[in-house]
């Protein structure tokens, strides 16, 4: 034995070259950036990836597109075969026994439910009959007849949805219509990041129009720049620079989606109590470690305005999130507000104040 060591000994002085290929060769390989888009939700879903190799990017992707696909297939309001309209359409006219659901409807019901607690109807999931005469008044650039409204509105309240366990099961008042607009696309997000995590896949970033969910930093990068829109995204400078890690950020606001009708500046974001889109001139951004409510908390802040210095102050148990605000009033002044949780991510104290 000790002589084949001196073989092997005398064989790698005469082959210094052997030692380096060997070495070379169990060297890891560098992280490469690769990026995707695809359709899904009616929106573009945008995934950047790092990784070492463009097979394992391409399964990767291929299946956190699956997971997308799959959610769409639950929570679409468009597609009458998704499991949310088979619900609706159960509970149509008349009352049925409860209905056992996924348990990723089963969660955003849930989710929906604790945050329409926490603004007071302000998110609200049973919205759909005024959003969808809403949709019709910026298709047609007409405000909906006052009769219409007062029906569609006669039909919103969370409390029309009862959740009841073991079993996930549903229970909806007759007539209920529902809409995860507000709060599907930030749980999206997060649920196709938590499959390129299992696919160790630690580094990356997915988009569902607009709402970010993003991993571990870029090679060599604090976190994920995340830039915060103001009130004309296309020709304003960004509002703030975020290094974003392990965190879900949404932006809602009247900045791209609203309608003129007779003079007055609509959003697309409906009032529940008045069936008609808020004229408030903001946006709001909102980083949470939680997609769904990053999603859904944005839509609500918006919808709730701010009420005095804190922006979480009418809240009940108000949780950890970091909120920015930005408003114009009617006289054209900028009002900015934030909270400290966000200053922090503005500051780029720490990327994972929230985590």
């Amino acid at each position: 034995m000790h002589g084949l060591w001196l073989a092997m000994a005398a064989l790698l002085a005469e082959t210094p070259c052997l030692l380096h290929f060997c070495i070379a060769r169990s060297a890891p390989q560098p992280l490469q950036r690769f990026e995707f888009t695809e359709t899904h939700m009616g929106s573009p879903v945008h995934i950047v990836l790092y990784t070492t190799e463009t097979q394992t990017a391409n399964n990767a992707a291929r299946s956190a597109y699956a997971r997308v696909a799959q959610l769409d297939q639950i929570f679409s309001d468009y597609n009458p075969q998704s499991e949310l309209m088979k619900l609706v359409d159960h509970f149509a006219e008349q009352d049925h026994e409860p209905v056992s659901v996924s348990p990723d409807l089963f969660f955003l019901f849930q989710k929906s439910q604790a945050i329409s607690e926490a603004t007071c109807g302000a998110f609200d999931i049973t919205a759909a009959p005024v959003i969808r005469q809403w949709r019709r008044a910026r298709r047609d650039r007409k405000l909906p007849t006052t009769k219409n409204l007062q029906e569609a509105i006669s039909r919103v309240g969370y409390r029309r949805i009862k959740l009841m366990q073991p079993g996930r099961n549903v229970l909806l008042e007759p007539g209920t219509k529902l809409d995860l607009g507000g709060i599907a696309k930030g749980y999206t997000a997060m649920e196709a990041l938590k499959v390129l995590r299992m696919l160790d896949i630690q580094s990356a970033l997915v988009s569902v129009a607009g709402d970010i969910a993003v991993g571990s930093a870029p090679p060599n990068q604090a976190g994920w720049r995340v830039d915060v829109a103001g009130l004309n995204p296309t020709k304003d400078e960004p509002l703030f620079h975020l290094q974003l890690i392990n965190a879900s950020i949404s932006t809602s606001g009247d900045a791209e989606r609203f309608v003129e009708i007779e003079g007055r500046r609509y959003s697309h974001i409906v009032d529940t109590k008045t069936g008609l889109g808020i004229e408030r001139r903001a946006t709001v951004t909102v980083v949470a470690t939680d997609g769904s409510a990053a999603d859904a908390y944005a839509t609500a802040f918006y919808a709730l305005g701010v009420k005095g210095p804190d922006l979480m102050g009418h809240l009940k148990n108000p949780p950890e999130l970091a909120v920015s605000w930005l408003e114009q009033s009617a006289n054209g002044k900028f009002h900015k507000r934030t909270n400290q949780a966000f200053d922090k991510l503005a500051k780029n104290e720490n990327p994972t104040v929230l985590h």
